[in-house]
């Protein structure tokens, strides 16, 4: 594996647990008059949560319950080679659940999201098996924890979908948000090995949808064209319904690029997309962010988080996906050095990356 894919993997983690920092302190603050009173006109560092908020009693630096769950995976896929679910399950029974009591304000990080809630309550309360634990909710929580997948997989799209998928439903089972999911996983995956974000990365994933790599739907013909009278019914053989999910990037990439299409400052995507929690108010503001701030890991964390709302989600998948574009080497030092336990995070994250298989 080449020294370049490495730094990239590596920024990639790096970076996610970076934006999930910096979103501890001005965590949903969905008045963004109060966030500018609390934290002023700029957030530009870690922050101290302030009291009575979600993450009251950490500090800067410090991670929330995503970014806890997030290192839990990557432990994993280090010590079994790669995803191993028996292992990640029990590693969520005996290490996190214990800390939980089934309440929002509880656990690592001070704040434990819904989906986790309900299968601490699946688990530990009805006792019901880890094949029926997942629920409806229309969140990232899967993403945040399976862009580790998306890395170590980075080069085999075929078992980096399948492991997204089967990890992703222990928690959340619409399709949906399932084909959301992994579609994030392949575009991190992409950025990983070197391809731009840019207007042609969509395509570049069709193409593995036709070559039966990503288990999508191709409901078209090449480039989107319509099929041609007498052109056979598309093979359906893919799990989702269609890959619209792997075509977002791309819109967003042109967005970004369009000259008049101006999202000024550029936190306000936070307004244009939804500052809500749901993976369809996400995903476009994070991609925006990506593209656009292609070659600026502090400008696409920044305005993530100064976007209010879910900004840490934001600032996660956005610094996940600028990471794996500037690489470790290139992400500001301060951020790295400001983070809790740097040191440790800097090893998963170097021994992740060396385990990348080579392209196949």
């Amino acid at each position: 594996m080449t020294t370049a894919i490495q730094d990239r993997a590596q920024g990639a983690i790096v970076g996610a647990f970076i934006g999930d920092a910096l979103g501890l302190g001005p965590h949903w603050y969905y008045n963004l008059r109060e966030l500018r009173t609390d934290y002023g006109d700029w957030i530009s560092d870690y922050t101290d949560p302030k009291p009575g908020r979600y993450h009251d009693g950490l500090k800067a630096g410090q991670l929330s319950q995503s970014g806890y769950i997030l290192t839990m995976m990557i432990r994993s896929l280090n010590d079994c080679g790669g995803y191993d679910e028996n292992d990640f399950c029990k590693r969520l029974d005996e290490e996190l659940f214990p800390q939980l009591d089934g309440t929002p304000i509880s656990g690592p990080g001070g704040y434990t999201s819904q989906s986790i809630r309900e299968i601490w309550r699946q688990r530990t309360i009805k006792g019901i098996g880890w094949q029926d634990t997942g629920s409806n909710a229309d969140t990232t929580e899967a993403i945040e924890r399976t862009l580790a997948i998306a890395i170590r997989y980075a080069t085999r799209p075929s078992e980096l979908a399948e492991a997204i998928t089967s990890n992703t439903v222990l928690t959340q089972t619409d399709d949906t948000v399932v084909s959301i999911t992994v579609a994030f996983g392949a575009v991190l995956s992409m950025l990983v090995q070197g391809h731009p974000f840019d207007t042609s990365l969509s395509m570049k994933l069709m193409k593995l949808v036709k070559n039966g790599a990503l288990p999508f739907h191709a409901v078209t013909s090449d480039n989107l064209q319509p099929p041609k009278p007498g052109d056979p019914d598309p093979p359906r053989s893919g799990r989702f319904a269609s890959p619209d999910a792997l075509l977002t990037p791309s819109y967003m990439a042109a967005a970004a690029v369009d000259p008049d299409i101006k999202i000024e400052p550029a936190w306000k995507v936070s307004l244009v997309y939804g500052m809500p929690c749901a993976i369809y108010h996400q995903l476009p503001a994070a991609y925006y962010l990506a593209a656009r701030f292609c070659d600026d890991f502090e400008s696409a964390v920044l305005h993530a988080v100064n976007g209010g709302g879910q900004n840490q989600v934001r600032a996660i998948l956005a610094g996940s996906l600028v990471g794996a574009q500037v690489g470790l080497s290139q992400i500001p030092e301060r951020f790295i050095l400001g983070l809790e336990n740097y040191s440790e995070l800097l090893e998963l994250a170097k021994l992740l990356a060396s385990k990348i298989p080579p392209p196949q």
